[in-house]
């Protein structure tokens, strides 16, 4: 298992990783119209694949936090520390053939040492209903911030899950 920068020519295995999760598991939610620029937001601070027998098997993304965010304001307001002192982990998958093997974990401690690298806290938020995400993040010690709704189009709110790494995450990972 080999957890790696992810490199511009890896996009296209991520965007068919990413069709199939999101076609057995529906994330994420929406399907983006264009996954390659949804998996490389302006705000990215660093992106990672797991490769698992020479394939990707897996992605995560470390954003500085923008207007949407509710976990790096909820962090803010507990820890009286600026939201700027915050990075977001973002889009987190692990394709269906090769879960059951810790990609997951390694992927988000791999992104949780790029952000103490920035001299960043870790936060995120996930869907409310994506409960094996939210299995995954309290195992590895993430606090629940709060459940909050978010408003995703003029006509739809979506309950979310905001959570923030322990003070003491340790980076690990690869």
């Amino acid at each position: 298992m080999d957890v790696r920068p992810r490199e511009p020519e890896d996009l296209g295995a991520c965007v068919r990783a990413l069709a199939e999760v999101h076609h057995g598991d529906g994330y994420p939610v929406d399907w983006p119209e264009r996954p390659h620029d949804w998996l490389s937001p302006p705000a990215l601070l660093g992106s990672w694949v797991a490769e698992r027998d020479g394939r990707v098997a897996g992605h995560v993304g470390l954003c500085r936090s923008g207007p949407g965010d509710s976990a790096p304001e909820l962090w803010s307001r507990r820890t009286g520390l600026p939201v700027a002192g915050t990075a977001v982990v973002s889009r987190l998958f692990v394709a269906p053939g090769a879960r059951g093997h810790g990609i997951g974990a390694l992927l988000m401690a791999r992104a949780v040492r790029g952000a103490r690298e920035s001299g960043l806290h870790p936060v995120l938020d996930v869907v409310a209903s994506d409960t094996a995400a939210a299995a995954l993040y309290e195992r590895l010690g993430w606090s629940l911030l709060a459940t909050v709704e978010q408003r995703w189009a003029p006509d739809r709110l979506v309950s979310v899950r905001c959570y923030a790494a322990p003070e003491d995450a340790p980076a690990g990972g690869a």
